[in-house]
């Protein structure tokens, strides 16, 4: 079988675990939620939260992807699974690509909900007169964002899961090196919504360098997954 074959049988083995564990449903998603509500309290004015919603957003995303990530491969490790794939002779760039594909489309599921939650809390909506554009925008930028943490995420997952103390050593690692995902698609949310005067066309850029980035980190991650998970 061919890498791509094989990394959609690993993704759909990870959403099949999912759907019968519920952890995102279960565990992630409240948390996420939760997350948005304190938010909503601790700034407590609401041209304050106008001004900071994208962000939040992207915030509680980053602290879910972290659990979901320490999740996904606490359970590959507590089973040999990991190990067992590669004495099997698997292609790490078809595990790495597999495992990034069920985490992006977790992550898409919680960025959808969490979008919903800022509407619901935040009093965020989508400027009438440029609405396609900013729907366009709005939805590239969650496809290029994603993809980004879904590639480091996996990564450092598959590097933190064979140390001891992995549950802080991944925030440690992931946290920083997502950094440009945060700025970048906080400033194209930012254009998106109108946050502060922004207007769509300033978003580009911004979806620009999340797609460098996105690339860079899928191509990298495949490289450097295989080496990584065999020290």
């Amino acid at each position: 079988m061919n890498t791509v074959a094989v990394a959609r049988l690993i993704a759909a083995k990870d959403l099949r675990v999912e759907r019968r564990s519920k952890i995102v449903t279960n565990q992630v998603l409240p948390f996420a939620g939760i997350t948005m509500v304190s938010f909503a309290f601790a700034l407590d004015k609401q041209n304050v939260l106008d001004t900071v919603a994208p962000g939040l957003v992207w915030l509680a995303t980053m602290f879910s992807l972290l659990i979901i990530v320490q999740r996904t491969f606490a359970i590959e490790t507590d089973d040999g699974a990991l190990d067992a794939m590669r004495v099997a002779g698997v292609d790490p760039r078809a595990i790495f690509m597999g495992k990034a594909m069920a985490l992006g489309v977790q992550l898409l599921v919680l960025e959808a909900m969490l979008f919903g939650a800022a509407v619901i809390f935040y009093g965020e909506s989508i400027p009438s007169e440029h609405a396609v554009a900013s729907v366009v925008l709005l939805v590239t930028t969650m496809l290029s964002a994603t993809c980004g943490l879904a590639a480091v995420g996996t990564l450092y997952g598959g590097l933190a899961a064979g140390f001891k103390g992995s549950e802080t050593l991944l925030p440690l690692l992931t946290l920083p090196a997502v950094a440009p995902v945060l700025i970048g698609a906080t400033k194209a949310v930012e254009s998106a919504v109108g946050t502060s005067g922004a207007v769509v066309s300033e978003g580009w850029q911004w979806v620009g360098l999340l797609t460098v980035f996105a690339v860079a980190a899928v191509v990298g991650g495949a490289l450097a997954f295989g080496p990584l998970i065999d020290d």
